[in-house]
């Protein structure tokens, strides 16, 4: 499987839309809560400061996709921030790195200095495991940062990565 990561184009859309509110389905990643519409997923999507989507070349079908912009405004502004979404059945195929790895670089290009997370769930053992080896620093924890799905609260752990030197 040949994967490249692109700009989202509107003949995207559904495809996201289906996987992103996948993820906001499944209540143990995203902190949203609602789940977007066609108008209010394509607003969303060309609203940030860039969307990628993950295509499989030898089939055109998207398998994930990523939204970068700033994490704050004014003299936080060149922190930026992402959220990572890899559909269900397409796990496990190294398409968050891939993901991860081409967010880094368009943050760069687009002027960010700095990469921040702010709520990974300390039970997302895969994207922990992929931020640690791909050199992010681990901040600290917000003790039940996180309401899951079923009610219950999960610690959220906060990451950051330095642009400008790549560490």
């Amino acid at each position: 499987m040949k994967i490249c990561i692109r700009e989202f184009e509107k003949r995207d859309l559904e495809a996201s839309l289906r996987i992103w509110n996948q993820v906001i389905e499944d209540g143990v990643a995203f902190p949203s809560m609602e789940i977007l519409d066609s108008e209010e997923g394509f607003r969303f999507f060309r609203e940030q400061t860039y969307t990628g989507v993950a295509e499989n070349t030898d089939t055109g079908e998207i398998l994930g996709l990523y939204i970068l912009h700033p994490n704050n405004i004014g003299r936080c502004g060149h922190i930026s921030n992402t959220s990572y979404a890899v559909s269900k059945e397409a796990r496990g195929n190294g398409i968050g790195e891939k993901l991860v790895l081409d967010s880094l670089c368009k943050a760069r290009e687009c002027g960010f200095r700095i990469l921040q997370f702010n709520a990974v769930v300390g039970t997302n053992h895969a994207a922990l495991q992929l931020y640690k080896k791909l050199g992010f620093v681990r901040l600290g924890v917000i003790p039940g940062g996180f309401l899951m799905k079923d009610g219950h609260y999960e610690d959220i752990i906060l990451h950051y990565y330095l642009l400008e030197d790549g560490k």
